[in-house]
Parts: C-alpha cells; structure tokens; sequence
C-alpha cells in the first residue's frame, strides 16, 4: 500500500434542520473540499460530530459514498466508544471497500498504553484487511499516546497501523518510524511537519482553508518560496480562539444557512464572536472562494 500523505481535511458533517444527517450534501462539501486541493478528507472525525451522528446514518452514507468517484480517497473515522460497535461498523466499511481508518481511542474511561494496544489489537484481529491512522487528542478522549505506545503498536501490527493524527503535538517532532505517515492536526504545524519529513496535515480547517494549505504542501515539494504560509497560519489562529466546530458552522453559514444546523450540545457561535471572526477573517482578506483562497 501507497504510504498516506497530503493535504486532508477532517470534512464537516451537514446536518438537516429536523437534525437528521443530510447525506447528499455531506458527500457533496467533501467532495468538493477535494476539487479545491485536498488529496482526501477525513468522514466522520470529530469535526464531523461523529460521536453525535447515529450509526444507522453512518451506514447510509458509507453506502452513497462507496458509489463516489471520490471513494478511495476518504479516511473513515469512527466516532464509536463500543468496541463492539466500532468492529460492526468497520466491517461494514469493509464490505464497501472502505479500507483507511481515522480511530481514536474510548473516551471518558481512564487507561493507559496497554490497554490502548489491547483495544487496537482487538479490532485488528477482527478486521486484518484493515488500515488504520491512530487519533491522538488527549482533549477529547482524556488519552495522549507515547512513542513507545505507537512503536509497540507499529511493530505489533505493521500492516494494519500505518499512520497517526497528532492533534496533541508530542508525537509529530520526535516519532520516526520508516513508510508511516504522521499528519499534525493543525495548519500552524504543516510546514515545519514537512520540514520534519511529516506527512502532511488533517484537520477541521481544511474545510475552509484546502486552497491555501495545498499551495504550501506543493511549494515545499516543487522548492518554491512559500509565499502563503504565514497567512494560512494567521487563518488558523483567529479560528483557533473559538471552538472549532462552532466557528467553521458559523463561518460557513454565511453561505449557506443549512450549516446553521448543528448537533447539540454543541452551538454556534453567539453573534458577538461570530462578527468578530468574520471581521477578522476579513481582516486578513480571506475568502474560500475557490477562485480567490489563494
């Protein structure tokens, strides 16, 4: 298997107002962030609202997504706390042919590296065919993988783990390990990840930002002066004062008010942060119109 890199985004859901999961249109804002410059998206991270999404409709997108022209360039996320229940749905993936995860440790329970590997090992046995880029962010599952976790995992299963998203940064400097992709979590980490000989980057602000952060991948491969990174940082930090999946609702709704539509507990932004973010973006002169992002 081809070594993951690039430029992915951990893609927004699209939600409906009665609250149901709008299938087509969640499809249609992945799709699209990859004919803007992504080499893929990340379906049903935690930008996704994945742990609030059921998983009958889960299914249901899987199977409308399997027919995509699009389809291999997608990582699944599970968004699932049962092993039990995250086995069941990989294995449905699979059967569609889905065969990149995005899987983040339970949440809420407290645990430590062996009982991680044994997590990882479990869905591994079920599911050999699988590949599978590990989720480390300690603010959502209360869990920060070690290097020595990920080594002990790597050399365990060195052909079922074959990545990590570190959106808690004590893994993207310092881990080496040879044909395995490592994607910091954050646009203000890509350029020296790449540096670093980092794969590229997943993240929510892809969503917005999938021109601007493609322009820096490529600049540093072609070894052309990079002319847009600062700015992209500066994006990242004025969405970086609020929640993100708040701000990135708020910012698109501007567009489209379907994407006022959000799971609770989760919200939008209050007016007051909502202007100021706009302004801030406009600011900086950011737009993500395709024609204008960079």
């Amino acid at each position: 298997m081809t070594k993951i890199s690039g430029i992915y985004a951990a893609t927004m859901s699209v939600i409906n107002s009665d609250l149901s999961l709008n299938i087509e249109k969640t499809i249609d804002h992945a799709e699209k962030l990859i004919d803007q410059g992504c080499h893929g998206t990340a379906i049903f991270g935690s930008t996704g609202q994945s742990q609030l999404i059921s998983i009958s409709e889960k299914i249901d997108l899987l199977n409308k997504l399997s027919k995509s022209k699009h389809k291999d360039k997608h990582l699944i996320g599970t968004g699932l706390n049962s092993l039990s229940e995250t086995i069941n749905f990989m294995k449905i993936a699979s059967s569609l042919n889905f065969k990149k995860f995005l899987i983040m440790p339970p949440a809420y329970y407290k645990y430590g590296d062996s009982e991680v590997i044994e997590f990882y090992s479990k869905i591994i046995e079920s599911i050999p065919e699988c590949k599978i880029i590990l989720y480390n962010f300690e603010k959502l599952c209360g869990y920060k993988f070690s290097i020595s976790c990920v080594n002990q995992l790597v050399k365990k299963f060195p052909n079922q783990i074959v990545g990590v998203k570190d959106s808690s940064y004590n893994l993207f400097e310092n881990l080496k390990i040879k044909n395995f992709s490592i994607f910091p979590g954050s646009e203000l980490k890509l350029l020296k990840g790449l540096e670093l000989g980092c794969s590229g980057i997943i993240t929510a602000t892809c969503n917005v930002t999938a021109q601007m952060s493609r322009k820096v991948y490529d600049d540093f491969y072609s070894e052309t002066e990079q002319s847009i990174n600062q700015k992209l940082c500066d994006v990242r930090s004025v969405f970086d004062k609020y929640n993100l999946i708040s701000g990135l609702h708020s910012y698109c709704s501007q567009e489209d008010e379907i994407y006022k539509n959000i799971l609770p507990p989760l919200s939008l932004l209050n007016k007051t942060d909502e202007e100021d973010l706009i302004n801030a973006l406009k600011d900086l002169k950011f737009t993500n119109k395709p024609s204008l992002a960079a």
